[in-house]
């Protein structure tokens, strides 16, 4: 477990026979799908992420192969590699570490040492589940904090308007966006809430209707880029 299966690889140069070649690519590709199950038990992801961390040992350890045991332009083609996945598209924070992990695997198959790419897999996909199961970071409240947008017509002064209505339903309430439409006609508050335990989502919505003259009025689960880098 603890020694690479190619020969001279401490003197800085791999020999690589067919043997240890589809060792290394199997291995590594194993672990990635082991490690994509894994992370689909606790994370939401499209098919095309767990088929992209599934793969991405085998390629990585492919591109150290052929570097011949060059660990440092392996590395920094492979970084190359790892940033492609998220050139077009931002990645959650969750995401970015399952593609690191998966290089470091492909890495490790790479240079030769299969056990050591188990074992880190094994511990990484370990510290992933307890951290997902125990919810390291997680808001208790996270299912009461929503986002409220009210359409008001343009001669209802917003600012005090609704104190007595949020000071009822929510815990805190914070404007975050005022906004102009219907050519000026109309405004668009978005605020940032956090409901009351026992408070009444219809009530609320009924209550606010009243004051705003039945315009629009919408309220979701607030969207946290917490996650996101």
């Amino acid at each position: 477990m603890t020694e690479s299966i190619f020969t001279n690889i401490t003197e800085g140069t791999a020999t690589i026979g067919t043997a240890s070649f589809f060792a290394c690519i199997l291995s590594a590709l194993a672990i990635g799908t082991v490690m994509a199950l894994i992370y689909r038990i606790k994370n939401s992801s499209s098919q095309s992420f767990l088929v992209t961390l599934s793969v991405i040992p085998a390629a990585v350890a492919m591109v150290i192969m052929l570097v011949n045991g060059d660990f440092g332009t392996g590395v920094a083609v492979a970084g190359a590699f790892g940033l492609i996945r998220f050139r077009s598209a931002p990645g959650t924070a969750k995401e970015i570490a399952a593609i690191f992990t998966a290089m470091g695997v492909g890495l490790a198959c790479g240079v030769g040492y299969i056990g050591y790419a188990a074992a880190f897999a094994a511990i990484m996909c370990g510290a992933m589940l307890l951290y997902g199961f125990i919810g390291l970071g997680s808001e208790k409240n996270e299912e009461r904090q929503k986002k409220l947008t009210i359409t008001i017509p343009e001669n209802l002064d917003y600012s005090r308007v609704f104190d007595d209505l949020f000071d009822k339903y929510t815990v805190s309430h914070r404007l975050v966006n005022v906004k102009t439409t219907n050519m000026g006609s109309l405004f668009k508050l978005a605020y940032d809430v956090e409901l009351k335990t026992d408070a009444s989502e219809k009530g609320f919505i009924d209550e606010l209707r009243c004051r705003n003259g039945n315009l629009e009025i919408n309220l979701h689960r607030r969207e946290s880029s917490i996650g996101e880098l």
